[in-house]
């Protein structure tokens, strides 16, 4: 697009603002309002109109990118090469007779499969999934968390998930990753599922983040945690180097 930010009409600006969105995940009101010398009143009916269309979620202060959340067995299929890379690595993180959280998703799914035999692991998860992945092989306790399961996650949400949660402490956490940011953290888009990632969190020596490339510099609705609490962070051997600089400037061992 041609437009420059002093020439911008309503239309165009919304444009500029939904190339921003799908570049970055976000944007932020002030920002733009100085970037395109308009007011943050203009700015927010832009967003206002965007959001009305269902193409942003309006936060405070801007906006966040409106993502669909595929079902899981879609997900299951999507890069399945690279979440079962993924999932070797971070497998190896993982210490003979560690009792481990992992949370429900596709790539977790892949953790699970790759897990080592014979170490005497406890896996204490809320996803079928998961449990089905290590269930019968040899030296795998498994402790399924109760409570309903939501067909979207693949997994059990709500407090009494949550409560069962606390009342075990395990080595290493592994949670769904929805979005990341080296600044910020964990983002995640359910406001339930949120609660349960912090609870697993707080009940566990160390975080293991596992992120797909589209989910290192991106944001969800609900912050969920810290930079600083996610002690790994296992990616592709491609990452953006400019963009493993950051995590680890923030402290996190990346791991590739």
């Amino acid at each position: 697009m041609n437009a420059t930010p002093e020439t911008t009409l309503p239309r165009e600006r919304q444009q500029l603002i939904l190339e921003r969105l799908g570049r970055d995940g976000k944007v932020v009101a002030a920002d733009l309002a100085h970037e395109f010398r308009v007011s943050e009143d203009s700015i927010r009916r832009d967003l206002r109109d965007l959001a009305s269309q269902g193409l942003c979620r309006r936060v405070y202060g801007g906006a966040l990118l409106m993502q669909h959340v595929a079902p899981l067995d879609e997900r299951h299929r999507e890069r399945s090469e690279l979440k079962r890379a993924l999932a070797r690595v971070a497998a190896g993180l993982v210490g003979e007779g560690q009792i481990l959280f992992v949370d429900a998703g596709s790539t977790n799914t892949a953790l699970a499969k790759a897990l080592p035999e014979n170490r005497a692991l406890t896996v204490v998860t809320n996803a079928p999934d998961v449990a089905m992945a290590v269930l019968g092989r040899p030296g795998f306790e498994v402790i399924l968390l109760g409570g309903h399961v939501d067909a979207r996650i693949g997994g059990a949400i709500g407090s009494r998930t949550v409560r069962h949660a606390q009342d075990i402490r395990a080595d290493l956490c592994f949670p769904g990753v929805c979005a990341l940011d080296p600044e910020r953290g964990l983002w995640t888009y359910d406001e339930e599922e949120t609660v349960f990632k912090q609870a697993i969190i707080e009940a566990s020596g160390e975080t293991v983040a596992i992120a797909t490339p589209d989910k290192l510099v991106a944001s969800a609705t609900h912050h969920t945690a810290p930079v600083t609490a996610i002690a790994h962070l296992v990616v592709s051997a491609d990452t953006d180097a400019a963009v493993v600089a950051r995590y680890r400037a923030a402290g996190v061992a990346v791991h590739m």
